[in-house]
């Protein structure tokens, strides 16, 4: 039985003070298990990127529980955050990659903590690269490469620290459907072997035969969603 990597009971969060106080997420409760890829899909605005920033130890949490790999978030300090944030491997729709360093180079740059050793860290780089399909281009720079291929590097370089959760925030927006899903195959794969979760935002729907649980937000409140077949072949 998956164990839970991240559960959230009564999890509410708002933005400004007084008259201009805004909530954006109600009363959420959902979990995510270890092992699997798990998609939180909704319209833009509805709090997606808020819940992320908030899982990923990012921001405090206001209201409810929340608990990520065993820690609760309400009420912890920021040095707690910052242990849990270690734990956590982070995928975004701009790659973030350094266009100065070598694939090679931008993947060693998260084992730098974990290994003090560089011929370690450059064999283990090395590896991850080939597992994600790059193993021909490790000293290109970002620039040389296309944007399928600087996901799969970001993805490398987030799996580099051996996290025990992966979030993912749109990471196939800029993505061809076909470029799209072979990078959500590929990150879930990962994942799966090395036992990890993956949370991965998204409004591609083209993405939601990928997912072992999909929860739908919208307008801040969560539910478990299983999609109409004709949409698991979106094109």
């Amino acid at each position: 039985m998956s164990s839970i990597v991240i559960q959230t009971e009564g999890l509410s969060h708002s933005y400004g003070e007084g008259a201009l106080k805004s909530q954006i997420l109600h009363q959420l409760s959902f979990h995510v298990n270890a092992g699997e890829v798990t998609l939180l899909v909704g319209p833009s605005g509805s709090g997606k990127s808020t819940l992320l920033t908030l899982i990923g130890a990012l921001r405090s949490v206001e209201e409810g529980s929340l608990q990520v790999l065993g820690e609760e978030l309400m009420g912890s300090s920021e040095r707690a955050r910052m242990h849990i944030r270690r734990r956590i491997g982070f995928i975004f729709q701009s790659h973030n990659l350094v266009s100065s360093l070598t694939v090679l180079q931008n993947v060693q740059l998260l084992l730098q903590l974990k290994e003090p050793n560089q011929s370690k860290r450059v064999q283990k780089a090395s590896e991850l690269l080939e597992a994600v399909g790059l193993s021909h281009r490790l000293h290109h720079y970002p620039d040389e490469l296309s944007g399928g291929q600087r996901q799969r590097v970001a993805i490398a370089r987030a799996l580099a620290p051996e996290p025990e959760l992966v979030l993912a925030d749109e990471p196939t927006a800029s993505l061809d459907s076909k470029s799209g899903q072979d990078v959500v195959e590929l990150l879930g794969n990962l994942c799966r072997d090395r036992g990890s979760a993956v949370l991965l935002v998204t409004h591609d729907l083209r993405l939601l035969k990928d997912a072992d649980k999909i929860w739908r937000i919208e307008d801040g409140r969560v539910a478990s969603w299983q999609p109409d077949p004709s949409q698991l072949n979106t094109h």
